[in-house]
């Protein structure tokens, strides 16, 4: 499938095709996520991809514990920036639900590969996150990137250490990611996912694949699962747009 193809730019220009056409005025707000992704037969997560794209290209905004408001009308045609933008950019959900599904194998496989001088690196790594949320760093990732990285450098594959990496750089280069996160006020969450690759570190100290692959997957899946619950634009206690999680079946049980 096309980059041109993906089904948050699809319900983002179905949504802008509403604007043209005077469906929503400058100044009036648009339905609630749950309606929007009824109208369009979609999940809140892609809508929630299509309104930063939306709002990327100032053609809405979030007031805070209020809803998304419209404050610009599209061109007729996209600007090079805004093209370029669309060429390139990954959704939020995209981007985690593939760290979801490879990272968990990566972690299995890590678990049967994994030597002490590694295991004795990652703990040096969790060591340096945790002292990084005790200095209240809590909006710093660098620790836990690089945690992830090691556990796919245990596996001893190039190439899946060289598709993790491309993943976190894809994630890097994201203006959808930026905006994202740009809105969040509270990182206290880190300090869970922090518990997190303490169980993932765990598993492959004991070099247990199955328990190695259930933990990364349900790290990731709490990820989702936190940036939930701090993301609705109708809460006020709202801090920005994430993601919603779908549930993505994996068997553990073999």
């Amino acid at each position: 499938m096309s980059v041109a193809n993906r089904l948050y730019q699809e319900i983002g220009n179905e949504l802008k095709s509403l604007l043209k056409g005077g469906t929503y005025k400058i100044g009036d707000k648009l339905p609630p996520e749950r309606d929007i992704a009824d109208t369009f037969g979609v999940s809140r997560t892609v809508v929630r991809e299509a309104l930063i794209m939306l709002e990327l290209e100032n053609l809405i905004t979030v007031k805070k514990g209020s809803g998304v408001y419209v404050i610009g009308l599209p061109n007729e045609t996209l600007s090079e920036h805004d093209k370029l933008l669309e060429e390139t950019d990954f959704g939020p959900f995209e981007l985690l639900q593939a760290r979801q599904l490879i990272e968990s194998n990566i972690a299995a496989f890590a678990a049967t590969q994994i030597v002490k001088s590694e295991i004795l690196a990652l703990r040096a790594i969790l060591e340096q996150e945790r002292q990084m949320l005790e200095n209240g760093l809590l909006d710093d990732y660098s620790a836990d990137e690089m945690f992830h990285i090691a556990i796919a450098k245990a596996t001893k594959n190039s190439v899946l250490e060289s598709l993790l990496d491309d993943l976190w750089q894809k994630r890097h280069a994201s203006k959808m990611w930026d905006k994202l996160h740009s809105r969040i006020q509270d990182h206290s969450y880190r300090k869970k996912w922090l518990y997190d690759h303490e169980k993932i570190l765990q598993a492959l100290q004991m070099k247990d694949a199955k328990i190695a692959r259930q933990a990364m997957w349900q790290h990731l899946e709490n990820v989702k699962q936190t940036l939930m619950t701090i993301s609705d634009s109708e809460d006020p206690n709202f801090d920005g747009y994430l993601f919603d999680s779908i549930p993505v079946a994996i068997i553990v049980n073999e």
